[in-house]
């Protein structure tokens, strides 16, 4: 069985799936070192003893191991997972468009893993040149299940045993809504929107607003058309340029939305706890229907999952693929609040094994909030449904599709 690199140390929430892969893997019968990037020179000699030559490869989420550290290269400027003949997979968590400079400066020795059907088209189109493995979306963490061995695995939280169930019943949950991400005001990119004129603003701001209104399409999708409007002529080239320097609208309707979905519920009556950073900065009528918690380890966000009703999903502009926090919630004893695409219509089925709502309609979403919290019967049905759904979205999944590819490579 093929010898596996890890990492932690950098991204919380991508160490914690590292170690939850690590697990599986392992199970497997595959020999796995977890790098710590935190301790770079302990890790790396451990790393070396490790490594068979001809048997080894890294597997990484957004390029860690692969983004110019210095500890992975030598003088001169070659990754040592080529020196050494290690193939390099590494799952990028975001659209292909923020990584151009770490795609140009990849290892020879990398084959890209997507978590989105979009990703993956977008990659064949513009980066044809970039070996492509098999899609893997993210997974689900069920905290009863990985409680025992938190502490061996490094997680610094606390959780008490006797107070960690999954499966407690809707009518113990003691949260009605809960939320766990970042939020940002979105006035925070305007000054990339406005920073080369009028004219760019409203072009611009056209692009959001239809993103807006229209929300199943891609950010590429509507860049490239209001591009053609403007340029006819666009090469291919020209536009694979102008993704990389789109991000901000991205982010814009991102936040937007996800703030859009907790103002309309929280105006509407419903408490919601928030757990991550700046829902300060969201402008509602009834701030005091706003629980804003701490930024939270993900071990933390899933003792949280376990004790609500609801847990809200907003999909980050992903078309084609899921957010590990659809998965979370199920395993976890929660009703799956969600907005929707093609790739998730397959299996999401509205009041069967989730809720389903459209960005457009926030206000008709908060009412069918409203009218199911006061229906635990019909909440833990859909909960139930959804648990058993998700037992075949978990991280162990993942990596029982992932192992069986790699040892046919």
């Amino acid at each position: 069985m093929k010898k596996i690199i890890l990492f932690e140390g950098d991204i919380e929430t991508q160490g914690y799936f590292s170690i939850q892969m690590k697990k599986e893997l392992e199970r497997l019968g595959h020999p796995v070192y977890l790098y710590d990037l935190k301790s770079p020179w302990k890790s790396s000699m451990e790393m070396l003893a490790f490594i068979e030559k001809g048997n080894t490869v890294v597997l990484s989420f957004n390029f860690h191991g692969m983004s110019g550290e210095p500890q992975f290269l030598d003088e001169t400027g070659t990754y040592i997972w080529d020196a050494l003949s290690v193939p390099c997979y590494n799952i990028l968590a975001d659209h292909p468009y923020y990584y151009y400079n770490m795609l140009l400066q990849r290892p020879k020795s990398y084959v890209q893993l997507s978590i989105d059907r979009g990703h993956e088209a977008f990659m064949k189109r513009f980066f044809p040149e970039v070996a492509m493995g098999p899609f893997l979306p993210l997974g689900g963490t069920e905290l009863v299940r990985i409680l025992g061995t938190s502490e061996k695995d490094g997680i610094p939280c606390g959780l008490q045993a006797e107070r960690v169930d999954s499966r407690r019943p809707m009518a113990e949950r003691g949260i009605d809504v809960i939320f766990t991400g970042n939020y940002a005001n979105p006035a925070r990119f305007e000054k990339y929107i406005t920073r080369l004129g009028d004219e760019y603003t409203q072009f611009y701001y056209e692009m959001i607003e239809d993103l807006l209104a229209h929300p199943q399409q891609t950010v590429e999708e509507v860049v490239e058309r209001y591009l053609r409007r403007e340029i006819p002529e666009v090469s291919e080239e020209q536009l694979k340029e102008t993704m990389q320097n789109i991000t901000f609208i991205d982010l814009y309707v991102r936040y937007y939305a996800r703030g859009q979905i907790v103002k309309a519920l929280v105006d509407a009556g419903v408490k919601v706890h928030v757990f991550g950073d700046k829902w300060n900065e969201l402008d509602c009528e009834h701030p005091e229907n706003l629980m804003d918690g701490d930024s939270l380890y993900s071990e933390e966000c899933l003792y949280h999952i376990q004790n609500s009703k609801i847990s809200l999903n907003v999909l980050p502009w992903f078309r084609g693929g899921p957010h590990d926090r659809i998965f979370n919630t199920m395993l976890n004893g929660a009703v799956c609040l969600t907005d929707s695409n093609g790739y998730l219509d397959d299996f999401l089925k509205d009041e069967v094994n989730c809720i389903k709502y459209s960005l457009e309609k926030p206000q008709e979403m908060a009412q069918r909030v409203m009218e199911l919290l006061s229906d635990t019967e019909r909440l833990q049905k859909i909960a139930d449904a959804g648990c058993e759904l998700a037992q075949s979205h978990t991280w162990a999944a993942r990596m029982q599709e992932f192992s069986r590819w790699l040892e046919q490579e």
